[in-house]
């Protein structure tokens, strides 16, 4: 892009730009970083595998997150914006950076895959990934007293840690039951995952989807969950309406000063 482009753009404009040409450039350098550690490892050890136990072991691996991967970009990128970089790169994707990014939208009262979205879900992600990692480097100095004096092996503090991620997505669903402060709501949201669902739930329980086919089962339900609401919202039967919850921030801000 010329400068005379780029002069033309918006702040906002400049700024999307800038993050995509940044992330991908980031993407790029992890993703060499990735494959060349563990080549330089082996040719300093001389270890190398034989290519057909990498490929033994690799394939059932990649048949699990190649589907799952692509599943997660198309899934999350809609919800985070341009913070899918930052968010892809750092991980805990479902269980830290997505919870993290839908409640700071809802906080402050953006709506998802606009501008001011974008930025408070970028920086929401970028503060869940700085305190991931003072987290893990505090659980690190701590690993290892923690473990000697059996804090980490009593029951109880096992039975917490089973219930942390139910926990979390159940402030999650319980966050979709409320109009959240986006400029329009959804009314009966909630039948737009009941037929996907339901079909997962079926082809479980035959045996035809089993553990190791969530990325698969993603992609399948996408398709399905995409033509299953544009079907339900033709029929008029969820509604697409102004959001009687929202405030508007002039004059949320104008009745505070009063």
């Amino acid at each position: 892009m010329s400068k005379k482009d780029n002069a033309a753009l918006t702040p906002g404009e400049k700024y999307i730009n800038w993050v995509h040409n940044f992330g991908r450039v980031g993407i790029i350098v992890i993703i060499l970083y990735m494959l060349c550690m563990p080549v330089i490892t082996c040719a300093v050890f001389d270890c190398f595998p034989p290519i057909a136990s990498v490929l033994k072991g690799g394939a059932g691996v990649l048949a699990l997150f190649i589907p799952l991967g692509i599943s997660e970009v198309l899934s999350y990128t809609p919800i985070v914006g341009s913070a899918c970089y930052v968010t892809f790169l750092t991980g805990n994707v479902m269980n830290l950076k997505l919870p993290c990014a839908i409640n700071a939208m809802k906080l402050a009262k953006v709506d998802q895959s606009t501008e001011k979205g974008d930025a408070i879900s970028t920086v929401a992600v970028a503060a869940s990934s700085i305190l991931t990692i003072c987290v893990i480097a505090v659980g690190v100095v701590l690993a290892v007293p923690l473990n000697n004096s059996g804090i980490l092996q009593n029951e109880s503090v096992q039975v917490a840690t089973n219930y942390m991620l139910p926990a979390l997505f159940g402030g999650m669903f319980l966050g979709l039951l409320g109009n959240g402060g986006g400029e329009t709501v959804i009314r009966k949201k909630l039948l737009i995952p009941a037929l996907p669902a339901l079909i997962v739930l079926v082809l479980g329980l035959m045996g035809i989807i089993s553990s190791g086919m969530e990325g698969i089962a993603i992609l399948v339900m996408l398709p399905v969950t995409l033509l299953w609401a544009r079907f339900l919202w033709k029929k008029n039967i969820i509604k697409v309406e102004p959001n009687p919850d929202r405030v508007d921030p002039a004059e949320e801000e104008t009745a505070t000063e009063l």
